[in-house]
């Protein structure tokens, strides 16, 4: 995967299609998911603190989110077996899609270059895509905080009830 940039899609315009494999066995396409809103939310690592509290924070407002009619999907690059470790360890009742090639993260602009202790690096750029029934994208969180992201979640949908 190279280090090409691709911005982030918009609200308003129409989420890029993907199909992936899931940690539970399941093949996840969006275009199956037409019809029902879905929250797909990237993550760069499986069973990593950030990524483990923001796992869990969708697993505690499950409830909340299927009454409001709400598919929750997780991507990151990790292998199928380690999303069923990781699904296993907490408990998590929603999918979480292997993009192992980083596909699915390059056409929603989240694959990015990040630099630490001056090394350069390609990561998942932590960020949520809500897209309605029609498929086009509702809201764009960015640069999310692992802490009160489904709050946050929970409460933009509450002040935007039709999405």
């Amino acid at each position: 995967m190279s280090g090409t940039i691709t911005t982030i899609p918009q609200p308003g315009a129409v989420a890029p299609d993907f199909t992936l494999p899931a940690g539970d066995g399941a093949t996840v396409s969006l275009a199956g998911l037409r019809g029902k809103t879905v929250l797909l939310y990237f993550y760069p690592k499986d069973d990593t603190p950030g990524c483990t509290t923001e796992a869990c924070s969708f697993r505690d407002a499950w409830g909340e989110l299927q009454a409001r009619g709400v598919v929750v999907l997780g991507v990151s690059r990790d292998d199928v077996k380690s999303h069923q470790k990781f699904a296993a360890k907490y408990s998590l009742p929603f999918p979480l899609l292997a993009d192992e090639g980083g596909a699915v993260a390059q056409r929603y602009g989240v694959w990015v270059e990040k630099s630490m202790y001056g090394k350069t690096y390609m990561t998942m750029a932590r960020t949520s895509f809500l897209i309605l029934p029609d498929g086009t994208i509702g809201h764009v969180w960015e640069k999310v905080s692992p802490d009160g992201h489904a709050a946050e979640v929970l409460a933009w949908l509450d002040a935007h009830p039709r999405g």
